[in-house]
Protein backbone atom coordinates (compact mmCIF):
# COMPACT_ATOMS: atom_id res chain seq x y z
CA UNK A 1 0.00 0.00 0.00
CA UNK A 2 1.27 3.49 -0.89
CA UNK A 3 0.51 5.28 2.34
CA UNK A 4 0.32 9.08 2.10
CA UNK A 5 -2.09 9.90 4.92
CA UNK A 6 -1.28 11.63 8.20
CA UNK A 7 -3.37 11.18 11.34
CA UNK A 8 -2.87 13.72 14.12
CA UNK A 9 -4.29 12.73 17.51
CA UNK A 10 -4.44 15.36 20.20
CA UNK A 11 -5.81 18.49 21.76
CA UNK A 12 -7.84 21.43 20.49
CA UNK A 13 -7.98 24.64 22.51
CA UNK A 14 -8.98 28.26 22.16
CA UNK A 15 -5.96 30.44 22.95
CA UNK A 16 -6.59 33.69 24.82
CA UNK A 17 -3.45 35.78 24.40
CA UNK A 18 -2.23 38.86 26.27
CA UNK A 19 0.83 40.67 24.92
CA UNK A 20 2.71 42.80 27.45
CA UNK A 21 6.15 44.22 28.10
CA UNK A 22 7.24 41.33 30.29
CA UNK A 23 5.82 38.16 31.82
CA UNK A 24 4.48 38.79 35.32
CA UNK A 25 6.22 37.27 38.31
CA UNK A 26 4.16 35.52 40.99
CA UNK A 27 1.78 38.04 42.51
CA UNK A 28 2.63 40.74 39.94
CA UNK A 29 0.08 42.55 37.75
CA UNK A 30 1.33 43.89 34.42
CA UNK A 31 -0.79 46.63 32.82
CA UNK A 32 -0.95 47.84 29.23
CA UNK A 33 -1.33 44.51 27.45
CA UNK A 34 -3.15 43.83 24.19
CA UNK A 35 -5.68 40.95 24.03
CA UNK A 36 -6.48 38.61 21.15
CA UNK A 37 -8.08 35.20 20.75
CA UNK A 38 -6.94 32.41 18.41
CA UNK A 39 -7.60 28.70 17.77
CA UNK A 40 -4.88 26.54 19.33
CA UNK A 41 -4.04 23.32 21.16
CA UNK A 42 -0.95 21.27 20.33
CA UNK A 43 -2.80 18.62 18.37
CA UNK A 44 -4.88 21.11 16.41
CA UNK A 45 -1.87 23.33 15.75
CA UNK A 46 0.09 20.39 14.35
CA UNK A 47 -2.82 19.18 12.25
CA UNK A 48 -3.36 22.64 10.78
CA UNK A 49 0.36 23.11 10.12
CA UNK A 50 0.50 19.79 8.26
CA UNK A 51 -2.65 20.52 6.25
CA UNK A 52 -1.56 24.05 5.27
CA UNK A 53 1.70 22.58 3.94
CA UNK A 54 -0.16 20.11 1.73
CA UNK A 55 -0.52 17.04 3.94
CA UNK A 56 -3.58 14.78 3.76
CA UNK A 57 -4.62 15.07 7.40
CA UNK A 58 -7.22 13.43 9.63
CA UNK A 59 -7.59 14.89 13.12
CA UNK A 60 -8.80 12.75 16.03
CA UNK A 61 -9.83 14.87 19.02
CA UNK A 62 -12.58 15.96 21.39
CA UNK A 63 -14.02 19.45 21.63
CA UNK A 64 -16.93 20.77 23.67
CA UNK A 65 -20.40 20.98 22.18
CA UNK A 66 -20.09 24.75 22.43
CA UNK A 67 -19.15 27.87 20.48
CA UNK A 68 -15.41 27.28 20.77
CA UNK A 69 -15.78 23.69 19.60
CA UNK A 70 -17.88 24.66 16.58
CA UNK A 71 -15.45 27.43 15.65
CA UNK A 72 -12.54 25.00 15.91
CA UNK A 73 -14.15 22.45 13.57
CA UNK A 74 -14.99 25.18 11.06
CA UNK A 75 -11.34 26.21 11.08
CA UNK A 76 -10.18 22.64 10.47
CA UNK A 77 -12.53 22.26 7.53
CA UNK A 78 -11.30 25.54 6.07
CA UNK A 79 -7.76 24.17 5.69
CA UNK A 80 -8.92 20.77 4.41
CA UNK A 81 -8.63 18.59 7.51
CA UNK A 82 -10.83 15.48 7.79
CA UNK A 83 -12.92 16.12 10.93
CA UNK A 84 -14.99 12.93 10.88
CA UNK A 85 -13.34 11.89 14.16
CA UNK A 86 -13.45 15.21 16.00
CA UNK A 87 -16.07 14.40 18.66
CA UNK A 88 -18.33 17.11 20.10
CA UNK A 89 -18.52 16.23 23.80
CA UNK A 90 -21.80 17.20 25.45
CA UNK A 91 -20.39 16.79 28.97
CA UNK A 92 -17.25 18.93 28.88
CA UNK A 93 -16.29 22.38 27.65
CA UNK A 94 -13.75 22.93 24.90
CA UNK A 95 -10.18 23.34 26.07
CA UNK A 96 -8.86 26.83 26.77
CA UNK A 97 -5.27 28.12 27.02
CA UNK A 98 -4.38 31.40 28.74
CA UNK A 99 -1.17 32.69 27.13
CA UNK A 100 1.02 35.64 28.08
CA UNK A 101 3.59 36.84 25.54
CA UNK A 102 6.37 39.35 26.26
CA UNK A 103 8.07 41.84 23.92
CA UNK A 104 10.73 39.25 22.99
CA UNK A 105 8.09 36.72 21.91
CA UNK A 106 8.61 34.42 24.90
CA UNK A 107 5.47 33.01 26.48
CA UNK A 108 3.89 31.53 29.60
CA UNK A 109 0.87 29.24 29.19
CA UNK A 110 -1.81 27.75 31.46
CA UNK A 111 -4.26 25.22 29.96
CA UNK A 112 -7.73 24.05 31.03
CA UNK A 113 -7.99 20.71 29.22
CA UNK A 114 -11.78 20.37 29.19
CA UNK A 115 -12.94 17.87 26.55
CA UNK A 116 -9.32 17.08 25.63
CA UNK A 117 -9.00 15.12 28.86
CA UNK A 118 -11.89 12.86 27.76
CA UNK A 119 -10.31 11.66 24.51
CA UNK A 120 -10.26 7.88 24.81
CA UNK A 121 -9.33 4.62 23.12
CA UNK A 122 -12.88 4.15 21.77
CA UNK A 123 -12.39 7.38 19.82
CA UNK A 124 -9.18 5.93 18.39
CA UNK A 125 -10.77 2.61 17.51
CA UNK A 126 -13.54 4.44 15.66
CA UNK A 127 -10.86 6.00 13.45
CA UNK A 128 -9.30 2.61 12.69
CA UNK A 129 -9.76 2.87 8.91
CA UNK A 130 -7.84 6.16 8.83
CA UNK A 131 -5.12 4.75 11.08
CA UNK A 132 -4.82 1.76 8.77
CA UNK A 133 -4.26 4.06 5.79
CA UNK A 134 -1.83 6.44 7.51
CA UNK A 135 1.89 6.52 6.92
CA UNK A 136 2.52 8.61 10.03
CA UNK A 137 0.53 9.19 13.20
CA UNK A 138 1.51 12.24 15.24
CA UNK A 139 0.54 12.58 18.90
CA UNK A 140 1.41 14.80 21.89
CA UNK A 141 0.78 14.77 25.65
CA UNK A 142 -2.12 17.22 26.13
CA UNK A 143 -4.53 14.26 26.14
CA UNK A 144 -4.57 11.17 28.40
CA UNK A 145 -1.43 9.02 28.29
CA UNK A 146 -3.65 5.99 27.60
CA UNK A 147 -4.25 7.44 24.12
CA UNK A 148 -0.51 7.46 23.37
CA UNK A 149 -0.04 3.98 24.80
CA UNK A 150 -2.91 2.59 22.68
CA UNK A 151 -1.41 4.10 19.53
CA UNK A 152 2.03 2.73 20.40
CA UNK A 153 0.73 -0.77 21.08
CA UNK A 154 -1.10 -0.90 17.75
CA UNK A 155 1.42 0.78 15.45
CA UNK A 156 2.69 -2.53 14.08
CA UNK A 157 -0.84 -3.89 13.61
CA UNK A 158 -2.08 -0.86 11.68
CA UNK A 159 1.24 -0.33 9.89
CA UNK A 160 1.86 3.34 10.66
CA UNK A 161 4.96 5.04 12.06
CA UNK A 162 4.26 6.73 15.40
CA UNK A 163 5.77 10.16 16.08
CA UNK A 164 5.53 11.52 19.64
CA UNK A 165 6.01 15.17 20.45
CA UNK A 166 6.38 14.74 24.25
CA UNK A 167 4.81 18.04 25.25
CA UNK A 168 3.93 19.14 27.83
CA UNK A 169 6.90 17.43 29.47
CA UNK A 170 6.28 14.30 31.55
CA UNK A 171 8.11 11.09 32.36
CA UNK A 172 7.61 8.16 29.96
CA UNK A 173 8.44 4.50 30.45
CA UNK A 174 10.78 2.40 28.31
CA UNK A 175 7.96 0.17 27.05
CA UNK A 176 6.29 3.14 25.41
CA UNK A 177 9.54 4.67 24.15
CA UNK A 178 10.57 1.36 22.60
CA UNK A 179 7.48 1.39 20.37
CA UNK A 180 8.08 4.87 18.94
CA UNK A 181 9.47 5.50 15.47
CA UNK A 182 10.44 9.10 16.27
CA UNK A 183 10.37 11.40 19.29
CA UNK A 184 10.66 15.20 19.06
CA UNK A 185 11.28 16.78 22.48
CA UNK A 186 12.51 20.31 22.93
CA UNK A 187 15.57 20.89 25.12
CA UNK A 188 13.58 21.07 28.37
CA UNK A 189 11.56 17.94 27.58
CA UNK A 190 14.72 16.09 26.56
CA UNK A 191 16.32 16.92 29.91
CA UNK A 192 13.27 15.63 31.80
CA UNK A 193 13.36 12.36 29.84
CA UNK A 194 17.12 11.81 30.04
CA UNK A 195 18.60 13.83 32.89
CA UNK A 196 20.95 15.53 30.41
CA UNK A 197 20.82 19.33 30.28
CA UNK A 198 20.68 20.26 26.60
CA UNK A 199 22.52 23.46 25.72
CA UNK A 200 24.49 22.68 22.55
CA UNK A 201 25.13 20.00 19.93
CA UNK A 202 27.31 17.89 22.23
CA UNK A 203 24.78 17.73 25.06
CA UNK A 204 21.94 17.20 22.58
CA UNK A 205 23.87 14.23 21.16
CA UNK A 206 24.19 12.74 24.65
CA UNK A 207 20.49 13.23 25.44
CA UNK A 208 19.40 11.82 22.08
CA UNK A 209 21.71 8.86 22.67
CA UNK A 210 19.96 8.13 25.96
CA UNK A 211 16.59 8.10 24.20
CA UNK A 212 17.89 5.81 21.45
CA UNK A 213 19.30 3.58 24.17
CA UNK A 214 15.81 3.38 25.67
CA UNK A 215 14.46 2.08 22.38
CA UNK A 216 13.41 5.05 20.22
CA UNK A 217 14.42 4.59 16.58
CA UNK A 218 14.95 8.27 15.69
CA UNK A 219 15.34 11.36 17.88
CA UNK A 220 15.02 15.04 17.01
CA UNK A 221 15.64 17.59 19.78
CA UNK A 222 14.41 21.08 18.92
CA UNK A 223 16.67 23.80 20.32
CA UNK A 224 14.98 27.10 19.49
CA UNK A 225 17.23 29.55 17.68
CA UNK A 226 20.04 26.97 17.50
CA UNK A 227 17.97 24.68 15.27
CA UNK A 228 17.31 20.96 15.81
CA UNK A 229 19.58 18.03 16.58
CA UNK A 230 18.83 14.76 14.76
CA UNK A 231 20.14 11.34 15.80
CA UNK A 232 19.33 8.10 13.99
CA UNK A 233 21.17 5.25 12.28
CA UNK A 234 23.85 7.00 10.22
CA UNK A 235 22.65 10.50 11.25
CA UNK A 236 24.08 12.74 14.00
CA UNK A 237 23.81 16.41 13.17
CA UNK A 238 22.68 19.79 14.48
CA UNK A 239 20.62 21.34 11.70
CA UNK A 240 20.75 25.14 12.09
CA UNK A 241 17.77 27.40 11.52
CA UNK A 242 17.59 30.88 10.06
CA UNK A 243 17.75 33.85 12.40
CA UNK A 244 14.46 35.75 12.60
CA UNK A 245 12.84 38.37 14.81
CA UNK A 246 10.42 36.52 17.08
CA UNK A 247 6.97 38.01 17.64
CA UNK A 248 5.33 34.93 19.19
CA UNK A 249 7.00 31.55 19.71
CA UNK A 250 3.79 29.85 20.94
CA UNK A 251 3.32 27.49 17.99
CA UNK A 252 6.89 27.16 16.72
CA UNK A 253 7.26 23.60 18.02
CA UNK A 254 3.83 22.58 16.73
CA UNK A 255 4.57 24.03 13.29
CA UNK A 256 7.90 22.18 13.29
CA UNK A 257 6.19 18.86 14.04
CA UNK A 258 3.44 19.29 11.47
CA UNK A 259 5.93 20.27 8.78
CA UNK A 260 8.30 17.44 9.73
CA UNK A 261 5.64 14.76 9.27
CA UNK A 262 4.57 16.24 5.92
CA UNK A 263 8.16 16.12 4.68
CA UNK A 264 8.66 12.55 5.89
CA UNK A 265 5.39 11.45 4.29
CA UNK A 266 6.65 12.90 1.01
CA UNK A 267 9.71 10.64 1.25
CA UNK A 268 12.28 13.21 2.32
CA UNK A 269 15.25 11.97 4.34
CA UNK A 270 15.47 12.83 8.02
CA UNK A 271 17.87 15.78 7.66
CA UNK A 272 16.02 17.22 4.68
CA UNK A 273 12.77 16.92 6.62
CA UNK A 274 14.33 18.75 9.60
CA UNK A 275 15.53 21.55 7.33
CA UNK A 276 12.01 21.92 5.92
CA UNK A 277 10.51 21.90 9.43
CA UNK A 278 13.04 24.51 10.61
CA UNK A 279 12.00 26.84 7.79
CA UNK A 280 8.32 26.43 8.65
CA UNK A 281 8.93 27.04 12.38
CA UNK A 282 11.07 30.12 11.66
CA UNK A 283 8.26 31.56 9.54
CA UNK A 284 5.70 30.94 12.29
CA UNK A 285 7.46 32.92 15.03
CA UNK A 286 7.11 36.13 13.02
CA UNK A 287 3.29 36.10 13.32
CA UNK A 288 1.12 36.42 16.43
CA UNK A 289 -1.12 33.42 17.09
CA UNK A 290 -0.83 29.68 16.72
CA UNK A 291 -2.63 28.22 13.71
CA UNK A 292 -2.71 31.50 11.79
CA UNK A 293 1.10 31.62 11.93
CA UNK A 294 1.62 28.23 10.24
CA UNK A 295 2.85 28.80 6.69
CA UNK A 296 1.45 27.53 3.43
CA UNK A 297 3.83 25.98 0.95
CA UNK A 298 4.16 29.14 -1.10
CA UNK A 299 5.21 31.11 2.01
CA UNK A 300 8.42 29.07 2.22
CA UNK A 301 9.58 29.87 -1.33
Amino acid sequence: MNRTGIVVVGSSNTDMVVQSGHLPAAGETVLGGAFSMHPGGKGANQAVAAAKLGGTVTFVARVGDDLFGRQAKAGFLEVGIDVDYVVADAEAASGVALIMVDREGENSISVALGANDRLNTEDLAAAGARLGAARYVLVQLETPLAVVEWLAERAATFGYELVLNPAPARELNDKLLGRLHLITPNAIEAELLTGVEVTDAESAHRAAGVLRGRGVDKVIITMGSQGAYALAEGVAELVPTQKVKAVDTTAAGDTFNGALVVALTEGKGLLEAVRFANRAAAYSVGILGAQVSAPRREDLG
